[in-house]
């Protein structure tokens, strides 16, 4: 299986979030924004792989600041690490008040998606190929979580 360039998996998704993806407050429902960062990653993990995925996780979805009803919204997403059928994608969400240009990071968050075959196994994915610091440096910290993800399973199935 031939190994793919990291920047072969980057997509981008932008919403225009309207009154119903918010709340009475006027402010984006956090749920609707986890569900598009769900969609921008596993576009990105389906560009990467070629084939079906699902979420197994999501970890650290950061809410810097609120997202407000007529926001543009722009989720980028690409593959940061790979291992034998899942691959962390990593979401940055920034919005933009249209009427002024002023955009803001507002959210971050990382999915660990599984590729499947058409009866829902798993299967394996092609590696990645990390070529700029930045590539390298996101690969890096992937597999530290998914270190840190490992050792916290093991210590709670150790204390049951």
């Amino acid at each position: 299986m031939a190994a793919r360039p990291a920047a072969d998996s980057h997509a981008t998704l932008a919403h225009w979030m309207g009154p119903l993806d918010a709340n009475g407050a006027g402010f984006v429902h956090g749920g609707t924004v986890m569900k598009l960062c769900d969609e921008a990653a596993g576009l990105a993990a389906v560009k990467h792989s070629r084939c079906r995925v699902v979420t197994a996780s999501m970890d650290r979805m950061t809410f810097m600041v609120p997202i407000h009803v007529a926001e543009l919204v722009t989720f980028q997403a690409s593959v940061n690490a790979v291992w034998h059928t899942s691959m962390e994608v990593g979401v940055r969400v920034d919005t933009e008040d249209p009427r002024t240009g002023k955009r803001r990071h507002s959210n971050s968050a990382h999915l660990t998606m599984v590729a499947v075959d058409e009866q829902g196994s798993p299967v394996p994915v092609p590696p990645l190929v990390a070529s700029s610091d930045e590539e390298l440096r996101r690969e890096g910290e992937a597999q530290l979580r998914r270190r840190n993800r490992l050792a916290e399973r093991e210590q709670i199935q150790a204390g049951r």
